[in-house]
């Protein structure tokens, strides 16, 4: 390694590349540490060396140099080339113990250690900048005539890691590089994709929320509803990429062009349109815009009477599809909501806005509208199952009614969608978030979310449920892929940012579980329960001052005392986090029995905090579900009593 590390200093130094390198062993003290921080905030480029030695290593300085750089390139233009992985061994990328933007970027494997020519010749081009034709590697010499000094690239080096320079260009011969792809084992079979997609496919397109031009303009539930529906129909068409519903809708109301909504979501084509409503007349206007050219590659308008709207559906993901010159839907694959049922369909569609509001108001509104919907046509099996998972998610995050009632009430309505479409990709989701939130069966829950993942690779609540049963299970590197996944199928959904952060500290990186839970809050800022995710994880890393003001932007009463509880820094602190934790036990013990047993916890009452717990798993709470990776103390996982509750809880100790 060391050999390594001069030999690639020395063939980019003859080529006219400056390079910093420290040839002594890491040394300590404050000048040391800003030297090596000025180094890397002043670099051109940036290049993490992965090894054994980094993999034998989960502590150690060189992973601070690396934070540090993954934080300056937050603050870079995403087209940017700064962070370059190489590999110098037989390290898999899988294994590798390395900040989650390391693998967003390709990865480049050097074969026996060698400096290839094409190393260097790579790095120029990197840096934008022509290098002597006879450049090669350490002992091979270069042209005489001397190089144009290129911009600064910087390696520096700490005791057993290089971390300096470069990003995701392939090159040929010597020097290999890949993308690495995540995947889903034997567990759960799928096919690999790409966390983060290297270049725009020509077969994908966003669906953005069809406007409601109705006279009143009180029909946006109906054009939203009608969107998402096109959204599930032309996701099931094979290798067409179509975001989920979460991230096509973020950009709703916001000053955006179309260039800039197709650059976030990764897609060549936005679909657009319009819904008229008047009585039981419907117009539906759509057009298919291709985003590089702004040529509108179709348009039509669609005149019908309301109770064909599924035959519009079908007609429009139809069209769209010929469009992009993909494989035409089959009336199977096309209709989701399967009810003759106008008036049924219509409330379904209101259900469906209030879920998205992300509060408990909202849920209770959608749960009784999805009642009514399946009161007005009981064979209508998607309602049944957006029904079931709404009972599942009012418990998981609110809790207001005991486990049994909405186990009961979730489980019913779960069967039921099975018993009307066995095959049904969004019936056995609901189903496994029966298994998983409100029974604690893994293994049940898992194959449950085989069966929608073998239907459907690219399902964005599939693969986020997936990522939070391997992180309940202890598994964090499945956990991690399974998040990224989700997040590339859906990449502005909140809860998608809170699972991958849950991964993250379950792997012992909070630095990354916080960029998580940042971007969670900056999509979802009004949203329950994110500002107290992130106001835990800063509690974790000691930032109380950060953490006090982020908890008091949490909207949720509950949530809001939780996290107000953990934070006792100082004696104002101290005040109030008694004041909220007297009021969770008086006004939330109901719901609240995970949130109080860590407020003990961090007051290091073991005791307590175990009363507690044991109370949360009498009460089936959803917050035992991150009790391997959220805010118990080192002291309270060393109590015998944390390994019982993970054997009751049938996990791993």
């Amino acid at each position: 390694m060391r050999a390594w590390r001069c030999a690639s200093a020395n063939a980019l130094r003859v080529a006219g590349i400056e390079v910093w390198l420290d040839q002594t062993e890491l040394r300590g003290g404050d000048a040391w540490d800003q030297k090596i921080r000025q180094q890397i905030r002043d670099c051109a480029l940036f290049v993490p060396i992965i090894s054994a030695h980094t993999q034998a290593r989960p502590e150690g300085y060189f992973r601070l140099e690396w934070k540090i750089a993954v934080d300056r390139s937050h603050l870079m233009a995403s087209e940017k080339a700064f962070l370059v992985p190489v590999v110098v061994d037989a390290t898999t990328e899988p294994e590798a113990l390395v900040p989650a933007q390391f693998r967003e970027v390709q990865w480049t494997r050097i074969r026996d250690g060698e400096v290839p020519a094409g190393f260097v010749g790579h790095v120029a081009a990197l840096l934008d900048q022509p290098v002597a034709s006879h450049v090669g590697g350490a002992g091979r010499g270069v042209g005489r005539t001397a190089p144009r000094r290129l911009p600064v690239a910087v390696i520096a080096l700490s005791t057993l890691t290089i971390t300096a320079l470069v990003i995701a260009t392939a090159l040929r011969g010597e020097w290999f590089s890949h993308k690495p792809t995540p995947r889903i084992d034997v567990e759960t079979a799928s096919a690999p994709v790409q966390a983060t997609p290297t270049a725009v496919s020509d077969r994908s397109v966003a669906v953005l929320p069809f406007v409601d031009m109705s006279e009143k303009r009180d029909q946006e539930y109906f054009s939203d509803g009608l969107s998402e529906e096109l959204i599930e129909m032309l996701a099931k068409v094979p290798d067409l990429r179509v975001p989920a519903r979460t991230s096509s809708f973020y950009f709703k109301g916001k000053q955006a062009t179309i260039a800039d909504i197709a650059k976030a979501l990764g897609v060549s084509h936005v679909l657009e349109g319009s819904v008229r409503k008047s009585g039981s007349r419907l117009r539906v206007t759509a057009q298919l815009i291709r985003v590089d050219t702004g040529y509108h590659l179709w348009s039509e308008t669609y005149d019908r009477k309301l109770n064909d709207i599924f035959k519009v559906q079908d007609e429009i993901s139809a069209a769209v599809v010929q469009a992009l010159k993909g494989s035409l839907l089959s009336r199977e694959q096309a209709r989701t909501a399967t009810t003759a049922n106008a008036a049924a369909y219509s409330v379904y569609l209101q259900a469906r806005s209030f879920i998205q509001q992300g509060t408990s108001s909202g849920d209770q509104k959608a749960i009784e509208y999805f009642q009514r919907a399946v009161t007005l046509d009981p064979d209508f099996a998607p309602a049944w199952s957006a029904l079931a998972s709404a009972y599942v998610a009012q418990h998981a995050y609110f809790q207001d009614r005991p486990y049994q009632d909405y186990r009961a009430l979730a489980a019913s309505a779960a069967e039921r969608a099975l018993t009307l479409d066995p095959s049904s990709p969004t019936a056995h989701h609901a189903m496994a978030e029966v298994l998983y939130y409100l029974d604690w069966d893994w293994a049940a829950a898992e194959r449950e979310l085989n069966l929608v993942l073998e239907a459907d690779a690219h399902n964005a609540d599939a693969l986020r449920t997936a990522a939070r049963l391997a992180s309940t299970r202890g598994n964090s590197r499945m956990a991690i892929e399974f998040a990224r996944r989700a997040i590339s199928a859906d990449p502005v959904n909140f809860r998608n940012y809170g699972s991958l952060a849950n991964a993250e500290r379950l792997q012992g990186d909070p630095g990354q579980e916080e960029l998580a839970l940042r971007k969670a809050v900056e999509v979802n800022p009004s949203g329950a329960v994110v500002h107290y995710w992130l106001a835990c994880t800063l509690v974790e890393q000691g930032k109380m001052t950060e953490a006090f003001a982020t908890i008091r932007e949490e909207p949720g009463p509950a949530f809001r005392d939780s996290g107000l509880a953990l934070i006792v820094d100082t004696d104002e602190h101290r005040r109030e986090a008694d004041r909220a934790l007297a009021e969770l036990e008086e006004q939330y013990a109901a719901g609240s029995a995970y949130q109080i047993a860590i407020a003990y916890a961090q007051r290091h009452d073991h005791d307590k905090a175990f009363a507690w717990l044991d109370r949360a798993f009498r009460q089936h709470d959803g917050g035992l579900l991150s009790v391997q990776t959220r805010l118990l103390p080192a002291d309270v996982k060393a109590d015998p009593r944390y390994a019982a509750l993970l054997r009751k809880m049938k996990l791993r100790s």
